[in-house]
């Protein structure tokens, strides 16, 4: 069986599978910049960190390739020819190559400390241009070739699935899940909601589920929103869809171009809150930015037992 094959047995299983949480924040937390995502700068710091989560109990490692792509480099200039005037000389592969060495890393991490563990490596993929303003999103050819360019990397370094996460419309969502199912990787995709639990385009998750579900996702997810936005919006997916279902909140606050962290969410009430996703269905839990190798061990201590104990016909853990 593939790395995979287990996470999704496990899931078939009505098992909780836990993610990882934050890369991104907990690279500043660590007092590093996260420009060019640190990936050749500081291979130990980001591996250093992939070891944590594993240590704090994940079972799926996510790259540190948030909204890495060679649009997001080409898209500071008029053009192609512009950027081969005045761009550093490696900006047209540079995206590649980060992107490679952050799957490699992940992959390493899982060698020296998973021992004995299915720990798979979802290749963090989101959307081309900013994840809260689908108003700016590229046109969907444009999409289609950088999708299939950013899969086709992934897979060739060795991911074993795609986690496409903060999307923000359905249509970006169709063609980023294609371009996975055409590099031959399963995909789970995570949709970024408002307070009423809608897609920011205003889109449901009715809308969400119906559009993707002929597509055979092999799960969907809520992710970078408060703790109390994702509840709603996947009291709402639960309505609309009975696959696997997820969710990963972020904690803290955006301060552009950062992250201010804030105590609203330690790792006890970040629990309280996943259990509630728990009891609407959920089955794929972890964190987004702002959270922590300990918010995810007290999601591992709490949430497993819990379905532990509903598994073998006790009372779950409540809130």
């Amino acid at each position: 069986m593939s790395t995979y094959g287990a996470i999704r047995a496990r899931l078939d299983a009505d098992e909780i599978v836990m993610l990882d949480g934050a890369i991104g924040t907990e690279i500043l937390r660590r007092d590093l910049s996260w420009a060019d995502h640190q990936v050749l700068a500081y291979p130990d710091k980001i591996r250093g960190i992939h070891e944590d989560y594993i240590r704090a109990g994940a079972d799926v490692l996510t790259t540190n390739t948030f909204q890495l792509a060679r649009w997001s480099f080409e898209n500071h200039f008029r053009d192609r020819v512009h950027l081969r005037h005045i761009g550093a000389p490696d900006l047209e592969t540079r995206a590649d190559a980060l992107l490679t060495a952050a799957v490699r890393l992940a992959r390493e991490a899982r060698d020296r400390v998973a021992t004995g563990r299915e720990v798979a490596i979802a290749g963090a993929v989101t959307t081309l241009e900013w994840c809260f303003r689908p108003d700016l999103a590229p046109s969907q050819e444009v999409m289609r070739a950088e999708y299939r360019e950013i899969m086709d990397t992934m897979a060739r370094a060795g991911a074993d699935l795609i986690l496409l996460e903060t999307v923000n419309s359905v249509a970006e969502a169709r063609v980023g899940l294609e371009a996975a199912h055409e590099v031959g990787l399963p995909c789970w995709v995570s949709f970024v909601c408002d307070e009423r639990g809608r897609l920011f385009t205003g889109e449901t998750m009715a809308d969400a589920a119906r559009a993707l579900t002929p597509l055979d996702p092999e799960a969907i997810l809520l992710n970078c929103a408060p703790p109390s936005d994702v509840t709603v919006g996947l009291r709402e997916l639960a309505r609309a869809y009975d696959g696997p279902k997820g969710a990963y909140a972020h904690i803290g606050r955006f301060d552009p171009p950062e992250w201010m962290f804030t105590d609203e969410f330690p790792p006890d009430l970040y629990l309280a809150e996943a259990r509630r996703w728990v009891e609407l269905g959920a089955r794929i839990l972890g964190g987004c930015c702002g959270t922590t190798p300990d918010h995810i061990a007290a999601l591992v201590g709490g949430l497993r037992r819990a379905n532990a104990s509903t598994r073998s016909g006790g009372t779950p853990t409540r809130c």
